[in-house]
Parts: structure tokens; sequence; C-alpha cells
């Protein structure tokens, strides 16, 4: 398919060729462009971590305070192990293999690194999405940061055209994955003495103390 004069808005299921889509998701992105874009759970929006255009962007999208942090979106547990200056404990490893890919956020301890667009970071929320398109993105063009699509303090809609109308600007490419859940990761910090579970969603607390504690 070429992209060029579509509609900001492409669905996945007129998608042949995925690797096409991604290949002109990067150009867009590349040229400080924010997408909208499904995953495994919600809607988010995602751009290049070392865009600071883009950034403002959804932090103007979502009018959200500028002082939050952006989470960190991978390809999988390897890239974040391999690419990011990550402390990466036994903790993040049993949870990563287990959970990764799927509905799980890991806020991992930052060490002293030579990446600008973490300076100043002692941890970062982490995940690796269950859906393919995403993934392939961030396997294309390295870790990128993402949100949920949604104003600040709103819940995040589960439709693509109700993520549009909740923002207060329009991305460069919204993609249609269809109805989401809706349902929020599960959140474990593992840049702590013992792990903690800061927010249970998709992945319930029972598994992830199995994993940690039972193997």
């Amino acid at each position: 398919m070429n992209y060029l004069g579509k509609d900001r808005c492409i669905s996945l299921n007129e998608v042949a060729d995925l690797d096409q889509l991604v290949d002109y998701s990067a150009e867009l992105l590349y040229a400080d462009g924010v997408i909208l874009t499904p995953t495994d759970t919600v809607y988010g929006l995602v751009c290049l971590p070392s865009s600071g255009v883009a950034i403002k962007k959804i932090f103007e999208m979502k009018e959200r305070p500028v002082n939050r942090h952006l989470p960190v979106i991978a390809a999988s547990w390897q890239q974040v192990r391999d690419e990011l200056p990550v402390v990466w404990n036994r903790p993040a490893g049993l949870l990563a293999e287990r959970f990764w890919p799927g509905a799980l956020t890991l806020a991992c301890g930052i060490r002293e690194n030579q990446v600008k667009w973490l300076e100043g970071r002692v941890e970062a929320g982490i995940r690796v999405p269950d859906h393919a398109y995403i993934r392939k993105l961030a396997k294309k063009i390295g870790p990128l940061l993402m949100t949920s699509a949604n104003r600040h303090g709103e819940d995040t809609p589960h439709t693509v055209f109700g993520a549009l109308g909740s923002l207060a600007s329009a991305p460069a490419l919204a993609i249609d994955g269809g109805l989401l859940s809706g349902a929020p990761s599960t959140l474990v910090n593992v840049n702590l003495p013992e792990p903690v579970i800061e927010r249970e969603g998709s992945i319930p607390r029972a598994e992830i103390e199995r994993v940690l504690y039972h193997g």
C-alpha cells in the first residue's frame, strides 16, 4: 500500500504489509511526529525519545504536566537489557522472561549513562507490549516513548476515534486497531530492595508473586 495521500487514520484491517506501515511510521517519527497506536491494552501516543519537539506535542495533546516522565516501550526484554542503561536485576529478569511481551510495566533503575534522553531520571517505567506493530517499530528504530492516548486525568478511550476526540490536537497518524480492553498493565517497581506491585492491572498480583517467590 502506498501511504502517500492516505487519510491520517489507517485501519490495521486494511494493512496487507505490516513492515511497509512500520517503515512509513518510522519516517513520521524521524520527522518529529507523534503516532496514535493500539497496544495490547489501550491506545497510546508514541514518539522518538530523542525528539524534544514530539515530546512537547504529546504533553500538549494530553494537557499533561510537563514534570512527569513518559514510559518507555521496547521490542523485547533483550533490547531493554542490551540497549538501555537499566539496572537489570533478578526480579526484572524473572518477570520480563515470564510476562513480556504482555501487560506488565517494570519500573527499573537507571544507571549513570550516555543516553541523553534518560539524563536526570533515576528510574523509568518500561514495557514490551504484545502487539506486532509497535514491537516491529521499536525493533526497527529502537526504544520509544509512549503514554496513554487521553487527556490528563481522564479515562483512556477504548477506540481510536474516542482517543482522537479526547486529545487537544491531532497526531501525525492514527492507527485503528479496533476495540481494546482498556485494562491497564500491571506495574511492578523492581528498583527497590524488594519488588513492589504499585498497580494491579491485567496480570493478577498472585501471578506476579508466584514468579517472584515460587519460581
